[in-house]
């Protein structure tokens, strides 16, 4: 793509939140709106909007559009996915951020990838851990992921600071949750008597974890270029549903199921960005009503 777009000024250097509409940029925005944002206040990025001006949107197509001219950004969050249909989007949206970070000079890149990228490996995982998908979501995350670094290969100087984000779970973002608000789940129960273990993160938690990342890259530290992303404690999730409130009914666990598939955080602790609580089922409950779960 070409630049052609008029320039767009971000006072202050605000984050570029490339994404809004998903589940986690939705988050994001009633985390800003309930003054809960730790950081300066991002830009949102949507495909069509009404029209009307407003200065915290910008209106871009990503892959329909040239470049926008952005100047004083203060890093690209780049939510943009797909989880259905073309999932090589996932990629193409990945290097166009890449294109827009080199010609605005608006790093560092946040790169949202997904746990999916390790398969059933039951962990804890580290980010050096062979990745093995088994969905199509997961190849395609791999996919982008390879298609990013090589980018930034053939770059060379000019490449911006990057940090692709593997993300656990989010609570009030994440299927198990929404589907239990509407009626008891079915939960594996393996032949210890438990149920399955994952590893997540409340949205609170998620946008501490990349405001704080822009933060190091902007004093000209470097980041870590792949970083697990959940809290550092994994969690039951028919712990997570009492703590809600909720109810579910347990199923023989099927073969190949697996009790723990968990991520390695050490990395992630030792940048200082996640607190040693903010993975408790209470803590991660009270997270998924910031973000107005508990109203669906």
């Amino acid at each position: 793509m070409t630049s052609g777009a008029k320039k767009i000024r971000l006072a202050d250097h605000r984050p570029l939140v490339l994404g809004a509409s998903g589940r986690i940029g939705t988050g994001f925005q009633k985390l800003a709106q309930s003054g809960l944002w730790p950081g300066a206040l991002p830009l949102w990025q949507f495909r069509s909007g009404s029209g009307q001006p407003d200065p915290d949107v910008l209106l871009w197509d990503i892959l329909g559009q040239d470049l926008p001219k952005i100047d004083q950004c203060r890093g690209l969050i780049v939510l943009a996915g797909v989880v259905t249909g073309d999932l090589g989007l996932n990629t193409e949206l990945a290097l166009a951020a890449i294109d827009l970070a080199v010609q605005s000079g608006c790093g560092p890149v946040l790169l949202t990838s997904s746990s999916a990228v390790y398969g059933h490996q039951s962990g804890p995982l580290p980010e050096t851990a062979q990745c093995d998908p088994v969905s199509a979501y997961g190849r395609a995350k791999l996919a982008m992921e390879r298609a990013v670094l090589a980018r930034l290969g053939s770059l060379g100087s000019v490449a911006p600071k990057i940090c692709i984000l593997r993300v656990g779970n989010v609570a009030g973002a994440d299927n198990l949750l929404e589907k239990a608000a509407l009626g008891p789940v079915k939960l594996d129960r393996f032949t210890d008597g438990l149920g399955p273990v994952r590893s997540y993160i409340g949205m609170q938690s998620l946008a501490q974890v990349m405001c704080g990342l822009i933060d190091i890259a902007h004093k000209n530290a470097d980041l870590p270029v792949v970083l697990n992303v959940a809290a550092p404690v994994p969690v039951p999730m028919s712990a997570l549903l009492q703590a809600a409130g909720l109810g579910w009914d347990w199923t023989p666990a099927p073969a190949g199921a697996l009790p723990r598939l968990t991520l390695d955080t050490g990395l992630l602790q030792g940048l200082g960005l996640i607190a040693a609580g903010a993975g408790t089922p209470a803590e991660l409950i009270r997270q998924a009503k910031l973000i107005g779960w508990n109203s669906r």
